[in-house]
């Protein structure tokens, strides 16, 4: 079973995103998604070990989600299965980026395992997403987080969603806890404007980054800034590319982030400028390499 300095645990959702078919609304195709899942399968064609802990149903959906999630090379072995169907979120891509609407209820997807016995035992462990909201995922979520802040690299990602199905309140009160149990928190400036209204996202990154961890704001186009403790904030552009798609964009980014983190064979947060720098440029290549083209997958990127 995976596990290990150099190692990822990924908790969350891996769930169907009903995309529609060369911009017709009428026709929609089902795509594999779930920001954790993209997560772990990025991590995986990146090379880095990494083990996904998701619910994963009877239904014909989960068997294409196993299998996309295996021929990448994740491991699997901490799902939680039962007989339950694949939560289902329909993307409606705009000019202002891709709204869901969420069919979430009576799921397989968000019966998580609590794996805060366990923790440990990995170099780093990434949650967020709708898992760390849902019932009964978010318990699980919060419970093997709080594990995580003490004997592993905890990575939190809020990407906050909205749906008439979920609480406001309570999932932002959520999402905040993990942002302040994290040692590194990658979030846009979307999720943060969200996160702490009447804030400016800036000094709320630079509040979280004065507990000494590392925080990395995104702002899609315009490139992403990382803030510290010890230094001032490292910006560097988005890499140019012509854009197909920019579902599991942000994803990448957190996939190219860590891949970078753990290259050593360990996990530690990125506190020198070179050292930052060369983190959100490699993040940015990957995510380049998710708009590119169709689909979540992003591939290993090659600079010069």
């Amino acid at each position: 079973m995976t596990g290990g300095p150099g190692h990822v645990l990924v908790l969350g959702e891996a769930l169907i995103d009903l995309v529609p078919v060369d911009g017709d609304g009428n026709v929609r195709a089902a795509q594999f998604g779930g920001a954790p899942a993209n997560v772990a399968v990025g991590l995986a064609r990146l090379g880095t070990p990494v083990a996904f802990a998701g619910g994963l149903g009877g239904d014909g959906f989960a068997r294409t989600i196993e299998e996309r999630m295996r021929t990448a090379g994740v491991d699997l072995a901490l799902c939680a299965r039962s007989a339950l169907p694949t939560a289902l979120a329909v993307a409606d891509p705009g000019t202002d980026g891709t709204g869901y609407h969420f069919h979430l209820g009576d799921t397989a997807t968000f019966r998580l395992p609590d794996l805060s016995a366990q923790a440990g035992r990995f170099g780093a462990v990434y949650v967020g997403g709708l898992a760390a909201v849902v019932e009964p995922g978010a318990e699980a979520v919060r419970a093997t987080a709080e594990a995580a802040a003490a004997h592993s690299l905890l990575v939190v990602d809020p990407n906050v969603r909205e749906d008439r199905t979920l609480d406001p309140e309570r999932s932002l009160a959520l999402l905040r806890e993990l942002c302040g149990l994290a040692h590194v928190v990658k979030a846009s400036d979307e999720d943060l404007a969200r996160l702490w209204p009447g804030a400016d996202p800036e000094d709320t990154c630079a509040d979280l980054a004065a507990d000494g961890r590392l925080v990395v704001m995104t702002r899609g186009a315009r490139g992403s800034t990382a803030y510290t403790s010890t230094a001032p904030p490292v910006s560097v552009e988005a890499t140019p590319v012509e854009v197909v798609n920019t579902i599991g964009a942000g994803d990448a980014f957190l996939a190219g982030m860590l891949n970078l983190l753990g290259a050593g064979g360990a996990f530690a947060g990125a506190n020198g400028v070179q050292e930052v720098e060369a983190m959100l440029a490699h993040a940015s290549d990957v995510a380049a390499s998710v708009c590119a083209r169709a689909g979540t997958e992003p591939r290993v990127p090659t600079r010069g």
